[in-house]
């Protein structure tokens, strides 16, 4: 698991790059007069009162500094000092630039990035997205390995299977903190089958698919931790290997997953960009819950953007295509979570992003009562999420007696579960209920949910 960075970024950036003080100073000395902001003093004793002593460069400097590292204006903004500069310390450069054939993709899933642990941060810029759509789209795939004295044969694919089964399941109950390191563990293995053994080409294919649901979950994982950055290596690396492994349908499920980051992360455009990728050619995904899933992403990418048309619109989608599924048994077994409970959550939440609490309760209420409900049992972090945005409507209608109700559901639902996302969740849930504390049923529960 990665760990945070333990001393200040920019001495890091001076380490790698073999400089001094006195010596980067003056190179960021002259960007700065070369961007047009004038002369810029650089004694040395400048680094350490911005390292050591909490002074925050002159906009113009920290504008210089982005410059030297590539590193856009709108970043500095978006992070601040010195949080930017962490853009600047990237180890995805394996898993960004490796080529895509079978052999870049067993590199790739032999290299589990750096060191540095920059939460909330996205690796991949719009034409990072763009460029994997493309290679994905003619990714060579997986073919025999004849060369190596050890052979291995379908038996090991299908238990990597059954192992990342029941990982999935674990999620579901104890949450991402504690099935993360399980995931890179299983991704290690099957990358040591990749590389150290000899297989047909089936046996091959399906050994990268297992690959790419690894990698997925530890995206999803990492994701459901609030490490974002790590979260979208996983998920390229996962994109990678379902091109190795000639499934589109797996890759169709990665980018599903990576889209809910996206738009998580304040880029639903980018979300999108990757949904509409994966239904490109949706005739090759052979699973219409995968398309459904797809559909469901896209309404709350637009419910994110403030698109209520297209956003119903994806909502309806995602019901037509569900309707056409077969029966769970006979569908993918990674998809046993899609079902109509699942998809009037996911029409409940795009309501609420779109300002509608009222038309969000009838699905909150519609995903627990339908013949083929959400399954709180199973689901404990989701549960605990959706009934957070349930408390979150009742709040927008003025039913604060009801808000406490659900919050308190919210705090049992949590039990046990490891999740950034869900703690977060009712954080956000404890803050909306701020302006009532005047309530004493409200202070109490604020006190009762610290």
């Amino acid at each position: 698991m990665t760990t945070a960075v333990q001393v200040h970024p920019l001495n890091t950036l001076l380490a790698r790059n073999n400089l001094t003080a006195a010596a980067y100073l003056k190179r960021v000395a002259d960007r700065h007069k070369a961007l047009g902001y004038g002369a810029m003093a650089h004694r040395k004793e400048k680094l350490t009162r911005w390292t050591r002593e909490g002074i925050v460069p002159e906009r113009t400097a920290q504008l210089a500094i982005a410059s030297l590292h590539r590193i856009a204006p709108a970043d500095v903004d978006r992070y601040g000092w010195p949080d930017f500069l962490l853009l600047a310390l990237s180890d995805d450069r394996i898993v960004l630039d490796s080529p895509w054939t079978p052999a870049g993709t067993v590199e790739a899933l032999t290299d589990m990035g750096g060191h540095v642990d920059r939460r909330g941060f996205l690796i991949a810029t719009t034409s990072t997205l763009a460029a994997a759509m493309a290679q994905w789209a003619t990714a060579a795939p997986a073919v025999a390995v004849s060369e190596r004295n050890r052979r291995i044969d379908m038996q090991a694919a299908d238990l990597f299977d059954v192992r990342l089964g029941a990982l999935r399941h674990l999620d579901d109950t104890v949450g991402a903190g504690q099935v993360y390191d399980a995931a890179l563990l299983e991704l290690r293995l099957i990358a040591e089958s990749l590389k150290n053994t000899s297989y047909s080409t089936k046996v091959g294919q399906r050994l990268f698919g297992c690959a790419a649901e690894a990698a997925r979950l530890a995206g999803w994982c990492a994701y459901d931790a609030g490490r974002y950055g790590a979260s979208e290596r996983h998920f390229l690396t996962s994109l990678r290997a379902s091109g190795s492994a000639a499934d589109p349908t797996l890759g169709a499920i990665t980018l599903a997953f990576w889209a809910n980051l996206r738009y998580n992360a304040d880029d639903p455009r980018g979300a999108l960009h990757l949904i509409d990728g994966a239904l490109a050619d949706r005739r090759k995904i052979t699973s219409p819950r995968v398309v459904a899933m797809l559909h469901a992403r896209a309404a709350r990418a637009h419910s994110k953007a403030d698109e209520p048309t297209a956003a119903w619109h994806a909502v309806d989608a995602a019901f037509d295509t569900y309707s056409k599924a077969p029966p769970p048994g006979e569908d993918l077994p990674s998809m046993y979570w899609i079902n109509h409970g699942e998809l009037h959550q996911v029409a409940a939440s795009s309501a609420l992003s779109l300002g509608e609490p009222k038309r969000a309760l009838e699905n909150f209420t519609a995903a627990l009562t339908h013949a083929d409900p959400y399954d709180t049992t199973r689901e404990a972090r989701g549960t605990a999420i959706y009934l957070a945005r349930q408390a979150e409507a009742h709040l927008a209608l003025g039913d604060v007696d009801a808000t406490l109700d659900v919050g308190h559901q919210v705090i049992t639902a949590m039990g046990g579960v490891d999740s950034a996302r869900t703690s977060e969740t009712l954080a956000e849930l404890r803050s909306d209920l701020i302006p009532h504390q005047h309530i004493a049923a409200v202070r109490d529960f604020l006190a009762y949910a610290a």
